[in-house]
């Protein structure tokens, strides 16, 4: 059984939002980008957007899948579906909760991700090069 997962990558005048996650639980202190679990019926771009608001209080749209990735771990296996998301304009870039922080992309490659975010987050830094 694949669980599928939405991930929201917010990008915010050249910043990402990223979590940190606490020392208990699957992937104890690595980063992450917000998302989570798709409930049954739900589509990973509205999960994505689901799971920003509820981890960051930060209301999102997605803009484009930037791609999927299958990984399997100790527990199982699972499917990150990845979206580019843009703030809407009315949320604004505030008042994130304390897990949660507004990374500059350049960054980004120096966080600890889990393994299948790495050749992702390697590109989203290096676009900030390109810029």
């Amino acid at each position: 059984m694949i669980t599928e997962v939405g991930i929201a990558l917010v990008l915010h005048d050249g910043y990402y939002l990223v979590g940190h996650r606490g020392p208990d639980g699957p992937l104890a202190g690595f980063h992450e980008f917000p998302g989570g679990k798709c409930q049954v019926g739900e589509a990973p771009a509205d999960c994505a957007v689901r799971e920003c608001l509820e981890e960051t209080g930060q209301v999102v749209e997605v803009v484009r899948l930037r791609r999927s990735v299958e990984h399997t771990y100790s527990y199982g296996t699972v499917r990150l579906h990845f979206f580019d998301c843009r703030l809407i304009a009315a949320a604004g870039p505030t008042r994130l909760p304390n897990a949660f922080a507004w990374v500059p992309r350049a960054k980004l490659a120096e966080l600890r991700f889990p393994e299948p975010n790495a050749p992702l987050v390697v590109e989203l830094s290096r676009s900030s090069q390109a810029q």
